[in-house]
């Protein structure tokens, strides 16, 4: 059984500090958050590392949004929902691409520079999307741009003071409503920071769960399980898009390779030289991502190669340069010429689907608890997120969540008299590098890209043999932080298990047919109350 709390501790003995409004993370989600909220609120923004280290900072490709006059509302609407593979919330993404142009309206008075064409926004396509939608700024540098932006006004912001490389262990709840947060500090001291009127986790993704991801190091699901011992419901873990083309290298990280190349002509091709989608999709190269992840896969497997190659050296050189100038000088770093060579890639971890289950306005099932980003489980993207629909998804649901905000008084309760008090030897531990590379590669082998019944219950098996850490006593971040990667992993793994079908993300060699007769629905996993299901409402 993973326990309430992951350490001891006595309120009544720690330092407390008040604020209204509590910010765990700082990537899209959390600095627009933020900045919203300070306009009346004061706000402590929590960040393990520094302020600029989060998934959005990696992110290529762009925000999609409805800003050409042959676009509609309705028509992203329906590719959200075709993407999703019958899993989405309708109510959801009416929201999102309703109030997405207006928020993305809002990045550029926060700063924003998106790239022009002839004085006007220039817009890209990518897989699955019927139109151009997709805003990027210098390229393929849009997630980089939008955070330098949103941090600077973070930084200037007199309503929010930043913690950075402050590590929160857990949230902290009386009855069902959270009061705030235990939070290590660099020293490793700990202070309880009690959020008077909300906590709002934007702590992103999962991605450092498996050993090939497109993730930064801080991708490693704290807010998840942290969510779930605290009691909140966690909904569709089961679903993790692998990105189909990271560069795959000697020597290289897997550095992520844009859809936007795929979306501006680049084919796929074998070690052979063959094109080879028209074998696994009308769509070709432009598929959803996970058919495009798997074609990838069986092509490796057919051609006993561990990669497939990215070719866009039939495209003019200058064009190349421009629009990708990150992915251009990265692989040039390694000796690749994306304008000449074939680039080798493989697919890798690269996006949660579930997450956090919130309502409307980023509101969990705790009181004063709100989730927003990757980390959240809104029903944008059912079991297949859509490209570019995160960005938009982050600042969408972050406005509404400080419209609900708003709307709340402060919080009569302090917390006083909380305490965990569980006998706890101290931690003879392997070394956490060790165990954590171990629980990355049983991901990898047992819960990735195609699953089976027999090989999620093996990985299931060899990662509750690790459930003894949390007898121990927990004082390293590394050791904080492996114990919500091994929660999460297992809550990932068992939700894998229990859905006998293949939908989106989620693909059983076991069970290769979508079936909406019996699983057109959502798995819920609930501390105490174990796995609930709920309808899905998508039309």
């Amino acid at each position: 059984m993973i326990p309430r709390y992951l350490v001891n501790f006595d309120l009544n003995e720690l330092p407390v500090l008040d604020t209204d409004v509590i910010v765990i993370g700082s990537g899209i989600a959390g600095l627009y958050t933020a900045i919203r909220a300070a306009e009346e609120h004061q706000v402590t923004m929590i960040t393990k590392r520094s302020l600029l280290e989060s998934n959005t900072r990696y992110a290529q490709g762009g925000i999609a949004a409805v800003f050409s006059e042959e676009d509609s509302p309705q028509s992203h609407r329906e590719d959200t929902l075709l993407a999703g593979a019958g899993l989405c919330s309708s109510q959801a993404v009416d929201i999102l691409v309703q109030e997405g142009p207006d928020r993305v309206r809002e990045l550029m008075k926060l700063g924003t520079a998106f790239d022009l064409e002839n004085g006007e926004i220039a817009l890209t396509k990518e897989g699955a999307h019927s139109h151009r939608r997709i805003l990027h700024a210098n390229g393929d540098a849009t997630g980089y741009e939008i955070v330098r932006a949103l941090s600077e006004q973070v930084i200037h912001s007199p309503n929010v003071e930043l913690w950075e490389d402050h590590y929160v262990i857990d949230l902290i709840t009386e009855g069902e409503e959270c009061l705030g947060a235990l939070v290590q500090q660099p020293d490793g001291q700990r202070v309880f920071l009690r959020g008077k009127k909300a906590t709002i986790l934007c702590s992103g993704g999962a991605g450092q769960l498996y050993r090939y991801t497109t993730n930064p190091e801080v991708a490693t699901a704290d807010g998840i399980a942290m969510a779930y011992r605290a009691g909140a419901e966690i909904r569709d873990m089961e679903f993790i898009q692998f990105h189909p083309t990271s560069l795959c290298y000697p020597g290289a990280p897997r550095f992520l390779i844009s859809e936007a190349v795929r979306g501006e002509g680049a084919v796929l091709r074998n070690i052979h030289g063959e094109r080879f989608m028209e074998r696994y999709h009308e769509l070709l190269e432009l598929a959803p991502r996970d058919i495009v992840a798997r074609a990838i896969v069986a092509e490796m497997e057919l051609t006993k190669s561990s990669v497939v190659y990215l070719d866009i050296s039939h495209e003019a050189p200058e064009m190349i340069k421009h629009r990708f100038p990150t992915i251009y000088e990265t692989c040039l770093t390694y000796g690749l010429d994306l304008t000449t060579d074939w680039i080798p890639v493989a697919p890798a971890a690269h996006y949660m689907m579930g997450g956090v289950r919130t309502g409307p306005y980023g509101e969990t099932n705790i009181h004063r608890l709100f989730a927003c980003g990757e980390v959240s489980s809104t029903g944008v993207h059912g079991a297949n997120r859509l490209a570019s629909n995160s960005l938009s998804e982050a600042i969408v649901f972050g406005g509404r969540i400080v419209e609900q905000i708003s709307r709340l008084s402060s919080s009569a309760k302090t917390g006083q008299g909380i305490a965990c008090r569980d006998p706890r030897p101290a931690a003879t531990l392997q070394p956490i590098v060790e165990r954590r590379l171990k629980l990355q590669k049983v991901m990898v082998r047992q819960v990735g890209l195609r699953r089976t019944g027999e090989g999620l219950l093996k990985g299931i098996e060899e990662l509750k043999r690790q459930l003894l850490l949390f007898e121990s006593t927990l004082t390293s971040r590394e050791q904080l932080e492996f114990a919500n990667m091994l929660t999460s992993a297992l809550l990932l793994a068992e939700s894998a298990l229990t859905r006998e079908e293949s939908r989106g993300g989620h693909y059983r060699e076991d069970f290769p047919d979508r079936d909406d007769a019996r699983w057109r629905k959502h798995m819920i996993r609930h501390r105490e109350k174990g796995i609930l299901e709920e309808t899905s409402d998508d039309v």
